[in-house]
């Protein structure tokens, strides 16, 4: 039991170790840090945080992270409207953002189907893809998930509810080894990977 000397510091511990891959340790390491810092700088941090919670939006068209209704991704009209990439979340975006090799626009899904964690189809953005494809608003979807059990699942859920209509299906080229998280990735080989995707069929036969 850590005696904290003081219940705000040991509160602030508390709600610091809530974050993934901290621990009690390293919340109180980052706390006492922000009380050397200037007052003002943890005062803006937390104005920034709440700031973030509460004005935060998601693209009605993708549900990408955006400050306005319809993210800069969407709006832009340099972008191929009717080639859309399912990625996972936020972090995806970025990683395939960075590699500055894929001009379409993006759908998240906000999560893969896992059952042992209690995500089904139900709980995730398919619905509205679904709802692009049955609109003729697709011409091609390329699958980019990482290369997990639940990944997989996820995919071929998807496929099995769009290939009934006529739109292409691709899936990023295996330049991701089996397991790797695509924020984890480095650019180059990211990059490739779009650029060397494969038909979606072709995967199911590996």
């Amino acid at each position: 039991m850590v005696d904290y000397s003081s219940k705000l510091l040991e509160n602030a511990v508390e709600e610091m170790s809530r974050f993934p891959g901290i621990g009690k340790r390293s919340a109180l390491r980052l706390i006492l840090h922000l009380l050397n810092q200037p007052e003002g700088q943890t005062v803006d941090l937390a104005k920034a945080l709440i700031k973030l919670r509460t004005e935060i939006k998601f693209c009605k068209n993708c549900h990408n992270i955006s400050d306005t209704a319809l993210c800069e991704i969407c709006q832009s009209s340099k972008r191929q409207a009717d080639l859309i990439c399912v990625v996972e979340d936020i972090r995806d975006v970025m990683a395939i953002e960075n590699t500055q090799q894929y001009n379409g626009l993006y759908h998240v899904l906000g999560g893969k189907i896992s059952p042992m964690d209690g995500v089904g189809p139900q709980n995730l953005n398919i619905k509205t893809l679904l709802d692009k494809v049955k609109g003729n608003k697709v011409s091609e979807i390329i699958f980019a998930l990482s290369s997990t059990m639940e990944g997989d699942t996820t995919n071929f859920y998807i496929y099995k509810q769009i290939q009934d209509y006529d739109i292409k299906t691709s899936s990023i080229a295996r330049g991701i080894s089996v397991g790797d998280e695509l924020e984890f990735a480095d650019e180059i080989t990211l990059g490739r990977s779009i650029l060397n995707r494969q038909p979606f069929e072709q995967s199911l036969k590996q």
